[in-house]
This record gives C-alpha cells, structure tokens and sequence, in this order.
C-alpha cells in the first residue's frame, strides 16, 4: 500500500502492558469508531506494513489501546514506538457538504468575497497553532487561516472554496 492511498490516522505513542499493548494518540475527532478495526498499516522502515489487530478500545478519550497479533512483549511493543498508523483513503467517515479533509481540497480555487479570485489551494499547513490554507497566487504565496468564520461557502462539486477574509489580509501578501 502507498502512502498517497492512505489517511493518517494516528502515532503509537507508549506501551500499555508488558504483553505488548501500545497506546496510540489518533488524530481525529471521533475516535470511537476505530475501535472495530481489523487492522492498520504501520510504517516500519519507511514502509506500510499491515498490523492485524487482536483488540482495541479508548483508553481517556484520544487514545486507543491497542492489542496487535505477534506483539506479545514490551521488546515487541519498544519497536513500534513512535511509528505512524494509517488507513486507505475508502476508509474515511463520509463527511457533510460542508465539511472537508485536508486532502480533499488540494487543487481547489480560492475567491474572496472582495478580492475576487485569489488562486489555487496548493497545500494545508497544519505544523502551526491554526491550520493554514496555502495558495498559490501567480508564483506568490497566500496564507489564510483555516477559521470557519473564514470560510464563506464550499463548493465541491465546482472544487470551489469561497472566503470571507478580514480586510487587508490578502494585501499583505501581494
């Protein structure tokens, strides 16, 4: 599996037990409905490598303790620490019109309400405090936060993101 097909779901942040349970802080906002799963894949050595799962279940609201088949030792578990969990993509929760996932949005345009057309989306930057769209604007780069006050309307049949941005923001950067 690649990892362009898959979502992040979540990094194995400590261990449980010493029969090899680790905790994994998952990086969503419903993290009840992974505990059914079957398995993940782990990246182990720059590759995804599927974990089948024995159990799993919330462990204080954003973890989930997990029980993965052949890790049956701290040393077992001491491995897996700090590696990523993902999923494929068909994985995702469907989501309301307007919601969307990071991913999803990549490539869409951008108007302002006063502005008019502003560019393309041509990442999400989510290393700061607030996400921040970042579009591309003829070679420069336009930085919006990602507030839902921002956001005026989404469009995705028309991959159309419209904005509603405080006066003077786009200005700073053209």
């Amino acid at each position: 599996m690649q990892k362009e097909a898959c979502f992040y779901l979540g990094k194995i942040v400590s261990k449980f037990s010493f029969k090899g349970e680790v905790l994994v802080k998952l990086d969503t906002d419903t993290p009840e409905i992974y505990q059914e799963m079957e398995s993940v894949f782990v990246e182990y050595n720059k590759n995804l490598v599927p974990f089948f799962i024995e159990k799993a279940r919330l462990h204080k609201s954003d973890l989930l303790r997990v029980k993965f088949e052949d890790v049956d030792t701290e040393e077992d578990a001491d491995d897996l620490m700090k590696a990523a969990l993902y999923l494929p993509l068909d994985l995702l929760p469907e989501l309301a019109d307007d919601q969307f996932y990071f991913h999803e949005i990549i490539g869409y345009q951008v108007e302002d309400l006063a502005k008019g057309k502003i560019g393309k989306i041509t990442a999400i930057n989510d290393t700061t405090a607030q996400a921040l769209f970042e579009i591309d604007y003829n070679g420069k780069q336009i930085l919006i936060p990602m507030n839902d006050s921002f956001i005026h309307k989404l469009d995705k049949d028309s991959q159309l993101l419209i904005v509603d941005t405080p006066e003077g923001l786009i200005d700073l950067y053209l």
